[in-house]
């Protein structure tokens, strides 16, 4: 009597570490809890609001892309046809209008040499890490808490990661120099440092000009790259906008990481890196920027970035004049008021948060407030707060390399609509108050808000 033969099976353990991450089951939990409860306001996606994008925006955007091919680069319509629908060259198709978006927007001067245009922020982050750390001693330092398509990104890669914790400022200047000190210490090399200086996610901190230059300084002390990411740059409560790191660097220490995603087109899943480092050869006598090694790497992932994507992206800069600040004033109106009923609705549903050890930040701008509560927010407390009072958010543990964030969560405003956000936050009132009649304090959490933090009277 025959048998079936057995399958093929893998064993675990013979896999890249890196799988058996928990960072990397994120995304896929919290997906999970909005499936289960469709019915629940979700302040967990950090995604664009919907309503900014329209498919017939992408037909428009290739339209114009087509028209400035044709009159402007004086291309025939089988060259532009080739050049929409063919493989193009990994380093991009859309620099030049990407440098003149950055000169416009951000006061960056570079060179369409000096960039690669990637496919979204994560392309662009891998392959940068990927050509900067060359041995196991290379160490990456990364604000606590941290995005985890960071550390995520990391630990596939099996780059060796350092936290700095964050201070009420965001990442300090002293702290990231006292780690780089203690990695030198250990026999490591402190290669890079990721920031986010305008309303990081997830705690939605922000750097002070001097804080940058500050960072910028240690930067050039401790023989650090600055690998600074932008994606909520325009969007402030105030209107007002501060220098990137990039902007003010003038010794090299800046590569540039950014992406339309959030200001242009989320599907289009375009990003970009400006890297015009120069990287010498030593043994050819050539010079080239690290932008030309990092394209090289991308053609070994995906090529090339589509270049219909990239068609997208170009017709709406050039739309807009290649301004994308002005383009975004709607979406900072709407990501501004959102975050303005967030923090009042809390202020008013919970008048005695600060003397119950509840207090929450107020970000100037971004997607992304953290509130601190005297209990255990984990996910046995998320499954309940969906199921019994219908709204969702994010474990700040998540984003934290160690043991910490327990008493946290993260609360993002741009994915709801404003009706969302002021229903949403009377279902996480509800919650927490229901928390506090039968919790016991977190082991060394305060009591009481302390002298100037925010909380019932922001």
């Amino acid at each position: 009597m025959s048998t079936a033969p057995r399958p093929f099976a893998l064993d675990r353990t013979a896999l890249h570490p890196s799988l058996s991450d928990p960072l990397l089951d994120v995304m896929t939990f919290l997906n999970e809890i909005v499936d289960r409860f469709p019915q629940a306001i979700s302040f967990a996606p950090g995604r664009p609001h919907e309503g900014l994008f329209a498919p017939a925006d992408a037909e428009r955007h290739i339209a114009r892309y087509r028209r400035h091919l044709r009159d402007e680069r004086g291309l025939t319509e089988k060259q532009i046809t080739r050049a929409l629908v063919q493989y193009g060259p990994a380093g991009g198709i859309i620099n030049e209008l990407l440098v003149r978006a950055l000169r416009h927007d951000e006061g960056i001067e570079a060179r369409p040499e000096d960039t690669v245009i990637t496919v979204g922020f994560q392309e662009a982050l891998f392959t940068t890490l990927r050509a900067l750390f060359a041995t196991a001693d290379d160490v990456l330092l990364v604000p606590e808490p941290c995005y985890t398509g960071v550390t995520g990104a990391a630990a596939v890669l099996g780059i060796r990661v350092v936290p700095v914790p964050e201070g009420p400022r965001g990442l300090d200047a002293d702290d990231v120099a006292r780690a780089a000190q203690a990695v030198r210490r250990d026999g490591g090399r402190p290669r890079a440092c990721y920031v986010v200086p305008d309303f990081a996610n997830p705690s939605g901190h922000r750097l002070t000009l001097a804080d940058r230059h500050r960072l910028l300084a240690v930067a050039h002390r401790h023989d650090l790259l600055l690998l600074e990411d932008n994606p909520y740059g325009f969007f402030t409560r105030d209107g007002r906008r501060r220098p990137t790191l990039r902007s003010l660097d003038t010794r090299g220490h800046v590569v540039y990481l950014g992406s339309f995603s959030k200001s242009c087109f989320p599907g289009a899943r375009v990003g970009y890196v400006v890297a015009g480092q120069p990287v010498h050869d030593p043994a050819a006598g050539t010079s080239v920027p690290l932008a030309t090694e990092l394209a090289r790497l991308k053609s070994m992932i995906t090529v090339n970035t589509p270049a219909v994507s990239q068609a997208v992206i170009g017709g709406m800069l050039l739309e807009h004049g290649c301004r994308l600040s002005a383009a975004n004033d709607r979406a900072a109106r709407l990501y501004g008021h959102n975050m303005d009923l967030l923090l009042d609705g809390l202020t008013t549903a919970l008048p005695r948060a600060a003397e119950q050890g509840v207090r929450w930040n107020d970000p100037g701008g971004g997607f992304f407030a953290c509130l601190e509560v005297p209990f255990a927010a984990d996910r046995e407390l998320l499954e309940i707060s969906a199921e019994r009072f219908g709204v969702i958010w994010t474990p700040m543990s998540s984003f934290h390399t160690g043991d910490g964030g327990h008493d946290a969560l993260r609360l993002s405003i741009s994915y709801l609509d404003p009706d969302q956000v002021r229903e949403g936050v009377r279902r996480l009132a509800r919650m927490i108050r229901w928390r506090l009649a039968r919790s016991t304090p977190v082991p060394g959490h305060p009591a009481h808000a302390p002298q100037g933090a925010t909380g019932a009277a922001r």
